[in-house]
């Protein structure tokens, strides 16, 4: 609560700076250590067992926010279940010009046209290879902007992180970077999965282990191409969803002057579509696939909708930009409640309940 508070008092200040300034401020202070921490209190309840990783609560943090892997374990120690960095490439890139990350206050959004800055998968291996605790780590692994094989730049991202990856995050929709989308059409998709899962199956490591792969898709899909992507995904040894990334539609937001600029549109204006996404997916996949839910999360309500909707788990982002740091915490001790309110026993008898009435919409 007390961090709740200081940032309500902060934010007007934080606003004023340019966004990726405000963003890097950020990552300093989880860096030293300024950031709340809030423990996670072991509620069996809200525990969740999936593609053979045990998750101490449902919530983590998207891709986007740790680009370079500077801080997954501060991020954890803020209430997260699990942590996602990345978006990661083989070869370091900049990006597109900036400015090219944009507030609308009005909306509770964010519009990004970031284009995969990072700094590479050599940067990225470095930090990770460091760590000194054992929370759940994704790691998010993309393409850079000039290659000319993306596929060949997904495996790599296999080949490099196996060892360190709770799991994998394939991420072929992005807008910002040209082309990248086409991986979600039938063939294209197929291929891809064929050379990613096969990277995965060699690098098992000496037990056997082979990390758990999610393929991250958009919210700008209609149902035919849903229903597409679903018989590649069924017909594959994929370990799950994410439903979704960022969208390039602009329908019912309030007047901004950013409401024109190119990108993807986060926040709470995604809530709903991806939503609608995430239902009707969970009625196109075998049923034992998980599915994280993201986009619009900034409450225990939209989570709690998420996962009433077909998600196993669920992640937030631009949340934590208009809501604070606090929000994990709220987020999961609002779950908890929820059951309690609910008489309900156990975070699986949230998880599909409403999967017919989201995807009716």
């Amino acid at each position: 609560m007390v961090g709740s508070l200081l940032f309500q008092l902060a934010r007007p200040a934080l606003f004023k700076l340019p966004p990726e300034q405000a963003h890097h401020l950020s990552i300093k202070a989880l860096k030293s250590g300024l950031m709340p921490h809030c423990p996670n209190r072991q509620d069996d309840r809200l525990q969740q067992g999936i593609a053979g990783l045990d998750f101490p609560n449902p919530l983590g943090i998207a891709a986007g926010y740790d680009k370079n892997g500077e801080v997954p374990d501060a991020i954890l120690r803020m209430g997260f279940g699990f942590a996602e960095v990345g978006t990661v490439t083989p070869r370091p890139q900049a990006g597109n010009p900036q400015p090219r990350i944009f507030r609308l206050p009005d909306d509770s959004a964010i519009i990004n046209r970031l284009g995969f800055n990072n700094q590479g998968h050599a940067a990225v291996l470095q930090r990770l290879s460091a760590r000194k605790e054992n929370g759940i780590l994704g790691v998010n692994i993309g393409a850079n902007k000039d290659s000319e094989d993306f596929v060949a730049d997904y495996v790599k991202g296999i080949e490099v992180f196996a060892s360190l990856a709770s799991y994998f995050a394939v991420n072929i929709s992005s807008p910002n970077t040209p082309g990248l989308r086409n991986l979600q059409a039938g063939d294209a998709l197929k291929k891809l999965l064929d050379h990613v899962l096969e990277k995965r199956d060699q690098m098992a490591d000496t037990a056997g282990r082979k990390v758990p792969v999610f393929l991250k898709i958009a919210p700008d899909l209609n149902d035919s191409e849903l229903a597409e992507i679903a018989a590649v995904v069924n017909g594959s040894m994929l370990n799950g969803m994410i439903i979704s990334n960022t969208t390039l539609d602009r329908d019912g937001l309030k007047n901004s002057s950013h409401t024109k600029e190119q990108g993807g549109l986060s926040g709470r204006p995604l809530f709903e579509n991806s939503t609608i996404v995430l239902a009707k997916m969970r009625q196109l996949l075998n049923a034992e696939l998980p599915i994280i839910g993201v986009g619009g999360v900034d409450s225990a309500k939209t989570a709690i909708a998420k996962l009433e909707a077909g998600a196993n788990l669920v992640q937030v982002y631009t949340g934590l930009v208009y809501q604070g740091p606090d929000l994990p915490r709220q987020i999961v001790k609002g779950i908890a409640h929820y059951l309690d309110d609910s008489g309900l026993g156990n975070i699986d008898q949230i998880i599909g309940k409403k999967t017919d009435h989201w995807a009716g919409l």
